[in-house]
């Protein structure tokens, strides 16, 4: 028993040399010690180990706090296989394994995004960045929209998604698209407000979903095409439990038409499975029905509240699959 109590002591030194803790001042300490242990399913003696490793913390009332997205990194790269972390992005992803046909039929979603003000400073109209599926044959029925309010409103609808099989068709879209993709970065959970500081992300190894999306729109401008990153949802989380940040890069393609290279995904994909080919390929170029997009760009909010009020507005999306 002791031989196993060092060998996984040495695992998570390990694990916390390979990944990049959040930034003091992007970081959100808030997560209890036995929040930790739960999502890592480990002890308190592995959690000071951690913390010996450099694992970031607050101590409040004698108890150590860490960030979720430290947390969920430490659990995603473990290979333990028994982390929330683990657990949950490998349920994620079982899709992506499968025929990529069912991920070009129809589907419908119920839609609901709450925004919340939280200094608010009175009633005022609310400004929201609404899904944007018309463009890519989808459908919008709208049930409610955000009214002037104080507090918090509320967005609901049923969303109709689809997918179509488009890949890149210029060598250099595709080849810049490679580029990345063997670069070596490492996907990781990262807060929203970082992830809009793509040179940051990047320059520390990592990559996320909003940062590889605007440095690689970045590149694609440089190369001489139109391109912007835009932001949407990933659907179909855990039920909607899991509210993922998510992005793509539109780039007008050598044919005139718009693609959406959904390169995180991709990423992501190829590291949770061996048998994701045809989905990552999917992911350059084509469209599929798992995302909804919305009007706003890469690093913009989903939405704010005209109120006057210093603090963002909260928004936090629950998306179901529609029965």
């Amino acid at each position: 028993m002791a031989h196993q109590a060092i060998s996984q002591d040495t695992l998570w030194e390990k694990v916390a040399k390979s990944i990049e803790f959040i930034p003091a001042e992007y970081s959100s300490r808030v997560q209890p010690e036995s929040v930790a242990r739960e999502m890592l399913r480990c002890e308190s003696v592995e959690i000071d180990r951690l913390v010996d490793a450099g694992l970031p913390f607050e101590e409040r009332s004698g108890v150590r706090h860490f960030d979720a997205n430290d947390l969920y990194n430490l659990g995603m790269y473990s290979n333990k296989g028994n982390t929330q972390p683990e657990l949950a992005f490998r349920m994620l992803f079982r899709f992506a394994g499968r025929p990529v046909d069912a991920l070009l039929r129809e589907k419908s979603w119920d839609f609901k995004v709450q925004l919340e003000c939280v200094d608010c400073a009175g009633v005022a109209p609310w400004h929201f960045e609404a899904p944007d599926v018309a463009r890519y044959g989808g459908r919008a029925e709208v049930a409610t929209t955000p009214q002037p309010s104080s507090g918090s409103a509320e967005y609901a609808a049923t969303i109709t998604t689809t997918g179509a099989r488009t890949p890149i068709v210029s060598p250099v879209l595709r080849q810049l698209t490679q580029d990345y993709l063997d670069a070596g970065y490492r996907w990781q959970m990262i807060p929203v407000p970082m992830q809009a500081d793509y040179q940051l992300v990047h320059s520390l190894g990592a990559t996320s979903c909003i940062a590889a999306s605007l440095f690689l729109a970045e590149r694609f401008r440089s190369a001489g095409y139109r391109a912007e990153a835009k932001r949407g949802w990933f659907c179909g989380v855990l039920g909607g439990a899991l509210d993922l940040p998510h992005a793509c890069v539109e780039v007008e393609d050598d044919d005139g038409a718009v693609r959406t290279v959904d390169i995180a995904k991709s990423q992501l994909a190829a590291r949770l499975s061996a048998d994701t080919a045809d989905f990552q390929e999917l992911c350059l170029g084509s469209v599929y029905n798992k995302v909804i997009p919305s009007t706003a760009s890469g690093n913009a909010s989903f939405g704010h509240h005209e109120c006057g009020s210093q603090t963002p507005a909260q928004v936090r999306a629950d998306i179901r699959s529609a029965r």
